[in-house]
């Protein structure tokens, strides 16, 4: 789940986190298992991205590819609609679902929400809205590279996460980040990757500042 560095207890953190914040970065640790059937990139490491068919449906897919564009950059893929070497898909998935820390008992109970990620309604006990500590997000980010030439896969990693944070553009960046860590011979086995990333003033609570009077003049004197 992310967290704040140095967080003292993860107890205290996912309570607190989601209502104020944290100052400075954000630490995004996802659980990451990879296959790779490539042994170095060659000398165009080019690519497109190819779509599933429901995935043509979903608005938030080219949001996402654009995500995934910035993690695959950084590992050395370069985009080339007109001369790919590989064709690559990615896809993320975002639940809502209840804090492991909520009390079951507690009377605000928890509702559902979808989400644009892949995400999808989650119906439970309660008010339609839940409490705001104990609202808790699993996602799951994916990434399939094939080689166009022998249509086979050489590469595909998965990497997930849980926790509070409501930002999940920010998050699912660092997972695609954490997905291609050691592209293109990453570790085998399940391991465990941490990314960390700025997090948005603008996500900080902050209250709204007042409007001025109408007949009052602006700033430019517009």
């Amino acid at each position: 789940m992310p967290r704040c560095p140095r967080a003292l207890a993860i107890a205290v953190t996912a309570g607190l986190l989601l209502l104020a914040g944290c100052a400075g970065n954000l630490v995004v640790d996802s659980t990451v298992q990879s296959f790779s059937g490539l042994k170095a990139l060659p000398a165009t490491p080019t690519y497109r991205f190819d779509r599933l068919p429901l995935q043509h449906t979903q608005p938030a897919q080219e949001q996402v590819e654009a995500l995934a564009d910035q993690a695959l950059f950084k590992a050395g893929l370069r985009r080339d609609d007109l001369a790919p070497v590989y064709s690559v898909e990615v896809s993320a998935r975002v639940q809502r679902t209840l804090s492991p820390w909520a009390d079951p008992w507690d009377s605000w109970g928890w509702g559902g929400a979808a989400y644009p990620w892949g995400g999808y309604w989650r119906h439970g006990y309660g008010y339609p809205y839940p409490r705001a500590d104990y609202i808790w997000f699993q996602r799951e980010v994916g990434v399939v590279v094939r080689e166009l030439a022998s249509k086979q896969v050489v590469f595909e990693s998965r990497a997930a996460n849980d926790g509070p944070w409501a930002d999940h553009a920010v998050v699912i960046g660092a997972m695609f980040d954490a997905a291609m860590v050691g592209f293109p011979n990453p570790p085998p086995g399940l391991r465990y990757v941490n990314v960390e990333v700025i997090r948005p003033q603008a996500q900080a609570a902050a209250p709204a500042p007042e409007r001025a009077p109408a007949s009052a003049p602006s700033p430019t004197g517009r």
